[in-house]
C-alpha cells in the first residue's frame, strides 16, 4: 500500500498536544496542550483562523456539551468550559481520594455520559516528566447531574475510550500495559461486560488516544511508535500510517465529508535528535483517512 500524505495543519509545538474533537456544526478542529499553562486550540481549517485560550489548570480532555459550550477533564476533576467567555468552572468530582492522580483522556458514551480515566500524575509543578511507577488509575462515569461511578480500576495510563457504531462495544486503552481492551456496552445501563483484549501489539509504541469509523475499525494513535494504527474488529493491524511525529496522542474525524483525521502530538522532554528528525512534532497533523468516521458525542449536563 502506498505510503499516505501527512500534512502539519498547524505547527503549534504543543508539549503535549491531546484530546483533539470536530465541530461540525463551526467546521473548527479543536484540541488541547496539557502541559501547564495548559492550552485550548480552535481551528478554522477553511478560514485558517486559530484562537487559543490559556488555564493555569492542567487540562487533559474536551468534549461537546450538547447544551453549548465544553466539559473538560481537569488534573482534579470535571469542568465546565465557556467558549464565548473563555470561562471555566467546575463540575464534578469523580476521584476524591487518590491525591497522587491526575485526569487523563475522556470520551462521551451515545447516551451523553463522560467517560474518563485517571492516571499516576506525570507532569511536575515546572512541567517535568516525574515518572509513572503504579497502576493507581482508575476509569470513571459521569452523567449530567455529576454523579461519578468508578467503572474500571488498577489501570496504569487511562486512554482511548470509544464505542464501535452501533455502540454495544466499548473500547479503552492502558497505554502503560500497552493493551486495547474490548468490553460489551450495556448502552441503557452504562455498564461493561465481558472484557477482552482487542489488541497488545508491542510493535507500535503505546496506545494513546483513538476512535473508531463508520466501519467499526479502531484507530489509534501511537506513543513513541511515530504511527496510527487502524484495527479491525477483531484486532488485526489493517494499516499503518506513519506519522511525522515519535508522538502521535489523539485522534479524530472531521471535515465536511468526515473523511480527515486529526492527530494531535507531543514535543516535551525528546532529545534534539528526535526533534531534527521530527521537526513538526508538536503540532495538529492530518490526513485522508480514505474512509468515513464519525462525530464524537456530546455530554449531556
Amino acid at each position: 500500500m502506498p505510503k499516505t500524505p501527512v500534512t502539519c495543519l498547524v505547527d503549534s509545538r504543543d508539549s503535549l498536544g491531546e484530546g483533539c474533537l470536530w465541530d461540525a456544526k463551526t467546521q473548527t478542529v479543536w484540541w488541547l496542550d496539557i502541559a501547564r499553562p495548559s492550552r485550548i486550540h480552535c481551528f478554522s481549517p477553511a478560514g485558517g483562523q486559530h484562537r487559543v485560550w490559556q488555564s493555569t489548570l492542567l487540562l487533559t480532555t474536551l468534549a461537546r456539551r450538547k447544551r453549548g459550550g465544553f466539559v473538560l477533564g481537569g488534573e482534579d476533576g470535571v469542568y465546565f468550559f465557556d467558549d464565548l467567555t473563555g470561562a471555566i468552572k467546575p463540575f464534578a468530582w469523580p476521584e476524591v481520594n487518590r491525591d497522587k492522580n491526575r485526569f487523563n483522556d475522556g470520551a462521551c458514551d451515545p447516551q451523553g455520559r463522560l467517560w474518563i480515566g485517571t492516571m499516576e500524575n506525570n507532569i511536575g509543578a515546572d512541567g517535568e516528566d516525574t515518572g509513572i511507577s503504579t497502576d493507581s488509575g482508575a476509569l470513571y462515569r459521569v452523567d449530567g447531574t455529576g454523579n461519578s461511578i468508578l467503572m474500571e480500576d488498577d489501570v496504569g495510563v487511562s486512554n482511548g475510550p470509544c464505542w464501535s457504531p452501533d455502540g454495544k462495544t466499548f473500547y479503552f486503552s492502558d497505554s502503560k500495559k500497552q493493551v486495547i481492551s474490548a468490553y460489551d456496552f450495556n448502552g441503557k445501563h452504562g455498564t461493561l461486560h465481558n472484557k477482552r483484549i482487542l489488541n497488545s501489539t508491542k510493535d507500535h509504541g503505546y496506545p494513546d488516544g483513538a476512535t473508531v469509523d463508520a466501519e467499526g475499525f479502531v484507530w489509534s494513535a501511537r506513543w513513541d511508535g511515530a504511527c496510527v494504527l487502524r484495527i479491525d474488529p477483531k484486532g488485526r493491524i489493517d494499516r499503518i500510517i506513519d506519522m511525522p511525529a515519535l508522538r502521535p496522542t489523539c485522534v479524530c474525524f472531521g471535515g465536511k465529508n468526515l473523511d480527515v483525521m486529526y492527530v494531535t502530538s507531543s514535543r516535551a522532554h525528546l532529545d534534539a535528535a528526535s526533534n531534527k528528525a521530527f521537526p513538526l512534532q508538536g503540532g495538529l497533523f492530518c490526513f485522508d483517512a480514505g474512509v468515513k468516521g464519525l462525530i464524537k458525542n456530546s455530554f449531556a449536563g
